[in-house]
């Protein structure tokens, strides 16, 4: 009988707590508000109505010793109240007896549904960026500092980091709910991984690298490193020899140290013969070897004294390499005489020194303009007599010409293949008739080829009124055979005719006869030792025409009557027919 009365108690009692199925169980909570005994509509409804009211409500976070306020709309905080209401049915839901068992437990364990949230992520993420831009302070690494010639340490400092994932789960829950209570936001330490503990073994050798002087030795000679420089040159992070300072130091210490390597050179011997003057090994300070070397003695509390480390500087041209290009005599060489003011003298011998001295390689090309560079005030060029658009004026670099003609001739004369040549203007009588070569960076260039199979020497020498250009190499033995054509006048000059009121009329005074425009050629033909033509080739030359000036005396005029004669002064230009010539703008 009592089973029988236990087994009814089982079954009524369950029973009496099982309510309407419609209706939540009692005790039941969403996000904690409770909901029980209503409908899950009314449910829902009430919970929306709620959250909508407190989507605007900003919520206050703290973190770091700062407000930050923040409501749901502006994050996008969205809560399905549905699903929690079906959550909390399915908890205290179920049939008859069921539902009645459930339900007497939520008089015991009330339940707390907590529903599903979400949030515009990029929203979030960006005030989650503002606030660890201001919350964020990382931490400091305790260091050495140097004050003169001591050294300390530093301390360190802990930093304070934003959890973001927690921050964020944080926010978002605040801001789902229905409280607007301020809300703290976790942060985490950064503490440093240097500290004074660590540094104190580093500052004792700090300490004593900057103790006393250093000597370096280097072949009887000493150089003294005094407290102060090494403090300077002293890194404190990697204790080593690796500040700008130290990179000065070792700069100055090269300066004074290294010897240079010397090239082989040539050197020209009587008859022009050539010798090659032997390359020499210079000494070049080895500085990591020597800073590591000078730190090693700092760190010494006595005997500190390092030897510097030197290796050998070798030389870009060896005396093997100079001896295996095969310059050994004279290929071709010509001679010019020259004059004129103080400055154009002065142009001639700077650009002759500009391209003194250059080798130039088996089929490669020489050019003038290359080798010199634009003829500017600040390489030296002064002003002088120069030819621009046919006539005869003042200009930077003056007197280039005449160095240009002469390497001209000087490869003419060795039968090298030129392969760019312009004449001058005007044509200048001292030079080889059809063989002047006129220059103007960048536009008009002289070029030629070395066409032999050795390298070639070109070397200038200026004396007095004279400038000879000569090409060394191995001597080919070619044979020059040039045929120039007589100048002839392909125009006579135009007439400008000035009237003078000072000469009879009639009376004519020639101040300038002018110069008529002439051309002319010269072939060039090139023969191998053993008579074989090489090349045959011809260059034109066109020279313009330059004004003959004539001054005559006015028109006689007859008086009128009632009037007064009177005589004027004019210019009349008369053009002569011509053929139109070939002409060149460029320095003379």
């Amino acid at each position: 009988m009592l089973a029988l009365g236990a087994l009814a108690i089982a079954l009524v009692v369950p029973l009496f707590f099982a309510g309407s199925p419609d209706q939540l169980a009692d005790g039941t909570r969403i996000a904690g508000v409770d909901v029980g005994g209503m409908s899950a509509s009314d449910a829902e409804k009430l919970l929306a109505q709620r959250s909508a009211r407190l989507a605007n409500v900003p919520v206050a976070f703290f973190a770091g010793g700062h407000s930050f306020r923040l409501s749901a709309r502006e994050l996008g905080v969205q809560v399905n109240w549905g699903a929690a209401v079906d959550t909390a049915q399915q908890e205290g839901g179920g049939a008859g007896i069921v539902r009645g068992y459930k339900r007497l437990s939520l008089q015991f364990f009330p339940q707390d549904v907590e529903p599903a949230v979400q949030a515009y992520k990029p929203a979030v993420d960006y005030e989650l960026g503002l606030i660890a831009a201001t919350v964020d302070t990382p931490h400091r690494e305790a260091r050495l500092v140097r004050h003169g010639l001591h050294i300390t340490i530093q301390p360190g400092s802990t930093g304070h980091q934003l959890n973001r994932a927690a921050a964020r789960a944080a926010i978002v829950h605040a801001l789902a709910g229905f409280v607007r209570q301020s809300v703290r936001l976790p942060t985490t330490l950064d503490p440093p991984a240097v500290t004074v503990a660590t540094l104190t073994a580093k500052q004792r050798l700090a300490s004593t690298i900057v103790s006393s002087p250093v000597t370096l030795t280097l072949a009887g000679k000493s150089y003294l490193l005094p407290r102060w420089q090494i403090a300077t040159m002293l890194d404190l992070t990697s204790l080593r020899f690796t500040t700008p300072a130290a990179d000065t130091y070792f700069a100055k210490l090269e300066r004074t140290v290294d010897r240079p390597a010397k090239d082989a050179t040539f050197a020209v011997g009587s008859g022009g013969r050539i010798r090659v003057v032997p390359a020499a090994d210079g000494v070049a300070l080895d500085v990591p070897t020597s800073a590591d070397r000078a730190l090693a003695a700092a760190k010494r509390q006595v005997n500190r004294v390092a030897a510097l480390v030197v290796g050998a500087s070798l030389p870009s041209r060896s005396t093997a390499d100079a001896e295996a290009m095969g310059i050994t005599g004279i290929v071709g060489s010509y001679q010019t005489e020259y004059g004129g003011d103080p400055n154009r003298l002065h142009n001639v011998e700077l650009v002759a020194h500009l391209v003194d001295d250059k080798l130039i390689a088996p089929g490669a090309t020489f050019s003038f303009n290359d080798t010199t560079g634009e003829r500017t005030a600040q390489k030296g060029f002064l002003e002088a007599p120069v030819i621009v658009n046919g006539e005869l004026e003042t200009g930077l670099g003056g007197g280039v010409c005449q160095v240009s003609t002469t390497v001209f001739n000087a490869a003419y004369e060795a039968g090298l293949r030129i392969t760019a040549r312009t004449n001058h203007a005007l044509y200048i009588s001292h030079y080889p008739l059809g063989r002047d070569a006129t220059v103007d960076y960048p536009d008009i260039d002289l070029k030629f080829v070395n066409d032999t199979p050795h390298w070639l020497l070109l070397r200038t020498f200026v004396n007095p009124g004279e400038l000879t250009v000569v090409l060394y190499g191995a001597p080919q033995h070619r044979k020059i055979v040039s045929l120039a054509q007589p100048l002839r006048v392909v125009a006579q000059p135009a007439v400008k005719k000035t009237v003078d009121a000072t000469l009879k009329p009639g009376e004519v005074v020639v101040d300038d006869p002018g110069v008529p425009a002439t051309a002319t050629s010269v072939e060039r033909k090139v023969y191998a030792p053993n008579g074989t033509l090489l090349s045959d080739e011809t260059w034109y030359s066109s020279y313009e025409s330059q004004p003959k000036i004539v001054r005559v005396g006015p028109k006689k005029k007859k008086p009128k009557t009632g009037t007064t004669a009177t005589t004027t002064t004019g210019t009349t230009t008369t053009q002569q027919p011509q053929s139109p010539p070939s002409t060149t703008t460029a320095p003379g």
